[in-house]
Formats: C-alpha cells, sequence, structure tokens
C-alpha cells in the first residue's frame, strides 16, 4: 500500500478515505461485507489507487470539491464588479483554454478536525490575477452508518463582491447494465469544447427522468431544474449483489451535471450550484439558467449533500 496519508472514517460497513494532499479529496467510498461473498468489499464511488495517491492526480480520486467555481470559463476570461478574471488553463492532462473545476481540487487543504466519523478540512486562498478575490473555503464529511454527509462552505474573505460557484465532482463505477434516474427540467447544448450552446428540453432529460442505462448516454452536459436527487442502480455482479446509491442535495445545488463518455469503466454526476461559464452567461440568460452567486465581503455560500448506498 502507498504511505500516501489518508484520513480513514468509519461508521459500520462504510468507509470513507479522504486525501487532504489530493485536492481534498474522496479517495475511496465503500462498504466492507461482513459474510460469504465474491467480493470482500463494495465500491460506491470509483477508487483511487495507490498509484494516482502517490501522484497526487486529483482527476483520478473518487470526488473532489468546486471552489470557487464549478466547470468552466470560456478562455479563462471574465469580469465582475469591476475586476477583471484571468485564469490560465488548468487541466494537467489536456491542451484546453477553458480553466476548469475552479482551484480547490488543485491545492492541499488543511486538517482542522479528524474524529472517528467525521473530518473538516479547510482551505485558503489568496487573491491572484487568476481569481482577483481572497477566499477560504471548509468541508465538514459526516459517515454514519447508513450515509455520507458532505457540507462545503465557501467565504469571500475579499473587501469587494466576489462570484461563486460551488459543488462536488463524484464519480460512480460504470458496471454494464448501471442505470441512472434524475430529474430536471432542461439541459444545456454544447459544441465541441464542452462549452454551453443552447438551453433545451432534450432526449437525454426525457430518458433521465425515466431512468436510462448509462450505457446508452454519450454526455458532457449541464442540466437545470434539478429536482436535487439521483439514483444510480447497479445489478448484482462479481462485485456485489444488486444494489443502488442515493445522491440528495440541498439549495444552491439546483444545477447537475453529467459526464459519462462511451467505453469508460466510470461516469460522473455533479451536484453543482451553477453550470458551464455561468459568469460570463448570466447576463445574457440570467442567473435561473446558469445559476451562480453573487457573495459580499464576509459573507459565506453554504451546500449539503448525501450520498446513500442500498442493498448491502
Amino acid at each position: 500500500m502507498s504511505n500516501h496519508h489518508l484520513i480513514h472514517l468509519a461508521a459500520g460497513a462504510l468507509h470513507v478515505e479522504i486525501s487532504p494532499s489530493v485536492g481534498g479529496s474522496i479517495a475511496r467510498f465503500y462498504s466492507v461485507l461482513d459474510r460469504a461473498s465474491t467480493a470482500s468489499r463494495v465500491d460506491w464511488l470509483r477508487p483511487a489507487s495507490d498509484a494516482a495517491l502517490a501522484s497526487r492526480d486529483t482527476l483520478a480520486m473518487a470526488s473532489f470539491p468546486l471552489v470557487p467555481f464549478c466547470n468552466r470559463i470560456r478562455n479563462g476570461s471574465a469580469s465582475f464588479a469591476g475586476r477583471e478574471i484571468r485564469f490560465p488553463p488548468n487541466h494537467p492532462a489536456m491542451d484546453a483554454p477553458h480553466p476548469l473545476h475552479g482551484i480547490g481540487w488543485q491545492r492541499p487543504w488543511k486538517v482542522v478536525s479528524n474524529e472517528q466519523t467525521q473530518a473538516t478540512l479547510a482551505l485558503e486562498v489568496v487573491a491572484s490575477e487568476a481569481w482577483p478575490w481572497r477566499f477560504s473555503a471548509t468541508q465538514h464529511l459526516a459517515l454514519t452508518e447508513r450515509r455520507l454527509e458532505v457540507v462545503l462552505t465557501l467565504t469571500n474573505e475579499d473587501t469587494a463582491d466576489m462570484p461563486a460557484g460551488i459543488g462536488h465532482h463524484p464519480y460512480f463505477p460504470h458496471l454494464p447494465g448501471t442505470r441512472l434516474t434524475s430529474a430536471t427540467a432542461a439541459m444545456w447544448e454544447a459544441d465541441a469544447e464542452v462549452m454551453p450552446t443552447t438551453l433545451a428540453v432534450t432526449e437525454a432529460v426525457d430518458k433521465l427522468r425515466n431512468g436510462v442505462t448509462v450505457a446508452e448516454l454519450a454526455l458532457d452536459n449541464n442540466f437545470v431544474g434539478w429536482e436535487h436527487e439521483a439514483l444510480v442502480e447497479w445489478p448484482a455482479d462479481n462485485a456485489g449483489p444488486a444494489r443502488s446509491l442515493s445522491m440528495e442535495a440541498e439549495e444552491p445545488l439546483d444545477y447537475f451535471v453529467l459526464y459519462c463518455p462511451r467505453g469508460f469503466d466510470h461516469f460522473c454526476a455533479e451536484p453543482v450550484s451553477q453550470c458551464t461559464d455561468a459568469i460570463n452567461l448570466s447576463p445574457r440568460y440570467g442567473r435561473g439558467a446558469v445559476g451562480g452567486a453573487s457573495l459580499a465581503p464576509g459573507e459565506t455560500l453554504r451546500a449539503r449533500f448525501t450520498l446513500t448506498p442500498r442493498g448491502i
């Protein structure tokens, strides 16, 4: 095993391993089976490998926080309240002009507290040309025998209003027959660079509302009017018995991102408070279509979501 430092939370059969130094990420979320089975554990999120932890590859973790914005900003350029954002490309493996996922996923987080079933992490970021506001963030992760709860906060520590987005980026195992159900109102269709172009009620919206086999989809899109719940269902297989997981969120996590490329062993279903490029799209389409918030100096944005496994 890697000697990379992990925080380990346990409650009954449920276990969470957290990596503060790799973007404050959840590295693994799983159940240990205490009965005869072909598997000793069932992973509810795609587990990080020891190699990914050793190389500090956040994109290979189970889930990571999104602060102070979610998704992408077109060309890393935007204006807000008299300040200019000039955010450089930040994808470690792709030559893409649109920075993504914010700042927190590429910074180590400080451990504030660590107990058997809960932990709190914190992040402080100074203003820069990329993001000209000082801010802080926290994550509180609490595990019970039934579920994992994650509470995120983002606080404007600066002297001027700051644009704000918050969310998490879970990767779910994509096994044969995996189904996803989630009700939304509409989807942002996107161009080849995954930037929003048109808001529409698409076939994918109808399929997701009624439940769909993930293999039928090939998406990297934002959804609006999310009803704050997604259900993932896996059939019985060598990885475990038939099982499911419910992801539930609260305001302001009113938007939903689905990334499910064909042929991959994982897909992402992300609770977020804003769509891609919300800061640039909001003046044209309105905040309801893209989300996002404005925080006054000292103001805090808080978000909560839960992951509840069933069937084991």
